[in-house]
């Protein structure tokens, strides 16, 4: 499923291009193309409509003004305001739908840990895996069963179940949620402090190796 936005070429390039879009309430970015770069001006609102209801791994048909036809394109990489809720900059990566491309997709943590339940701490230790897939088989996210996980219960990347045309990239091994027994938690903390508190051992010169 795909979703589609219209922008238009923004003339210039350069920060002072950047600011004279953002003075009309328009987001500049830039088009990663399998030709030349393109830069453009799209509507905010618009763009963050579609994420919302979508996801930020969704599939935009982005028809810039001026162009024969559209292209298929996910987001790259945004950056905000520090101050306000608003974006400074986006970009946009074209791809090609006969081509896999690598795309980060988050973890969705539904239900309450019987484990939980029981006294225990929920570790989540990350939030997202790598896979490798189509455009048209993006992921916008993946769901986690909490209720499946118990005290003592680790949950690894190899456990997931994925439609085959999804390839994971992130190793196996990696664990992705456990529910620890909290005795089990403070030891693990305080063996990290003690590590963390070690002094550094010396080189051969007296520096501190790193």
């Amino acid at each position: 499923m795909s979703a589609t936005l219209t922008g238009k070429i923004r003339e210039g390039r350069g920060k002072s291009s950047a600011r004279a879009a953002r003075r009309e309430e328009l987001l500049p970015g830039v088009l990663y193309g399998m030709q030349d770069n393109v830069s453009f001006t799209i509507i905010e609102k618009e763009l963050k409509k579609i994420l919302h209801a979508e996801g930020k791994n969704v599939l935009i048909d982005l028809k810039i003004e001026g162009d024969a036809k559209s292209r298929k394109v996910v987001l790259k990489d945004y950056q905000t305001h520090p101050l306000k809720a608003s974006w400074r900059h986006v970009d946009f990566l074209e791809v090609d739908e006969n081509k896999k491309i690598h795309v980060q997709v988050p973890f969705i943590f539904k239900g309450k840990s019987p484990g939980e339940k029981q006294g225990g701490i929920v570790n989540h230790l990350i939030d997202e895996i790598e896979v490798e897939c189509l455009p048209s088989n993006i992921l916008s996210s993946i769901e986690i069963d909490m209720t499946a996980i118990g005290l003592g219960d680790v949950l690894h990347v190899s456990d997931l179940k994925l439609p085959a045309t999804v390839n994971i990239l992130t190793p196996l091994t990696t664990a992705i949620v456990g529910v620890m027994e909290e005795k089990a938690e403070v030891e693990k903390v305080e063996a990290e402090e003690t590590e963390d508190a070690k002094p550094a051992e010396k080189s051969a010169g007296g520096e501190a190796k790193k």
